[in-house]
């Protein structure tokens, strides 16, 4: 995976680079698709896509975090299409869309009604906390979506007293979703 730039801060995010290679390895993106990015923040994921897909929307609620995933996006080298708008989801998000990403759980009900409604094949939403993660596997299930759930913990390495120590990040959730899924 090429290494994503990301010299503007969001105060919030980024999807750390681990949790965005299992994220969109899980999105199975396919160079023809439409590619929605839920909650843009920094844009990390929107950039990663944008080097696998033809067209990308990236919708985000607040000004100052799209302004953020606008000047992200311009450090970084990418060849597709990407759209950006300010809008809270569900508003905002295009009905063409192949495959879409939930970054937040911010109105995720609407969000996931939306992608059935208007055909999106494959979601993923990433939850750090365990209560929403709960809410979205079941929000998943409901409507047909869940194909599986992948739980995270990265560490990285760091020298301590002449040996090596490790420091977590927090785990995250992984819900995968795929139209017409059988559940787990």
């Amino acid at each position: 995976m090429s290494q994503v730039t990301l010299p503007h801060d969001a105060k919030a995010g980024p999807t750390k680079p681990e949790v965005r290679a299992v994220t969109l390895d899980k999105l199975g993106l396919r160079p023809t698709d439409h590619f929605v990015d839920v909650g843009s923040c920094t844009g990390s994921v929107t950039i990663e896509a944008a080097r696998r897909v033809e067209r990308v929307t990236a919708v985000e609620r607040k000004p100052n975090r799209l302004d953020v995933t606008r000047k992200n996006l311009a450090a970084n080298e990418y060849d597709a299409d990407v759209t950006l708008r300010e809008a809270e989801a569900p508003d905002g998000l295009p009905d063409d869309a192949d495959a879409m990403f939930v970054g937040g759980s911010r109105n995720f009900d609407a969000v996931l009604d939306h992608a059935v409604d208007t055909g999106v094949d494959r979601v993923v939403m990433n939850v750090s906390r365990v209560e929403p993660a709960g809410d979205a596997i079941e929000a998943f299930r409901e409507r047909g979506l869940l194909s599986e759930v992948v739980q995270m913990q990265v560490s990285h390495g760091y020298e301590l007293a002449g040996a090596t120590s490790f420091r977590s990040n927090n785990p995250v959730y992984v819900v995968v979703g795929r139209r017409g899924a059988e559940g787990l």
